[in-house]
C-alpha cells in the first residue's frame, strides 16, 4: 500500500509531532503533517525543537502552528504515527476504526514494540537533543519501512 498522507501526533503539536513530520516529509519526500491531542492551538515550535532542526537537519520549520487534531485529519490520513502508546489509545478514542492504521513514530527502535518518544516540554536542552536524534533514527527507519516493496 502506497501512503499518501501522513499524520504525526504528540500532545500538544510544538514539540515532537512538528518535528518528525518535518523530519519524515524531507526525507521521504512525502506529504506529512502534524497535529496535537491536546493542541495549543495557533501556538509556535518550542524553541529548542526549533533550533535544533534546523542545527542538526537543515529544516526551518518557523511557519509551523500548532493544530488539534480532529475526525477529519483522522479520518483522512492514511498512517497516524503517535509519540506514545497512549497517544495511539487516544486516537482510538476519537476513531475507533483508525487504530488498524495508528502505529508509534519509534515502532522501528528498540524492542519489538517500539520505542515511545518522550515529551521534552519544559525539560533541559539536552533532553530536546535526546528527542531530536530519537526523530532522526525513527523518520529514518519508516523512510527505508516505506520504500520497502510488500513481500507476496
Amino acid at each position: 500500500m502506497k501512503f499518501s498522507k501522513i499524520l504525526v501526533v504528540c500532545t500538544g503539536n510544538i514539540c515532537r509531532s512538528p518535528v518528525g513530520a518535518a523530519l519524515l516529509g524531507s526525507r521521504c519526500n512525502l506529504f506529512v503533517e502534524s497535529a496535537g491531542l491536546n493542541a495549543v492551538v495557533n501556538a509556535n515550535v518550542e524553541p529548542q525543537a526549533l533550533a535544533l532542526v534546523k542545527e542538526k537537519s537543515g529544516l526551518d520549520i518557523s511557519d509551523h502552528r500548532a493544530r488539534q487534531i480532529n475526525l477529519s485529519m483522522i479520518k483522512s490520513a492514511d498512517l497516524i504515527l503517535t509519540m506514545t502508546a497512549r497517544q495511539r489509545y487516544e486516537v482510538a478514542q476519537i476513531m475507533p476504526a483508525a487504530t488498524g492504521k495508528t502505529v508509534l513514530f519509534g515502532r522501528w527502535l528498540g524492542s519489538a514494540q517500539g520505542e515511545e518518544i518522550i515529551d521534552p516540554f519544559r525539560k533541559s536542552l539536552a533532553v530536546f537533543a535526546t528527542v531530536h536524534n530519537q526523530l532522526v533514527r525513527a523518520a529514518d527507519t519508516w523512510c527505508n519501512k516505506l520504500s520497502e516493496p510488500l513481500s507476496r
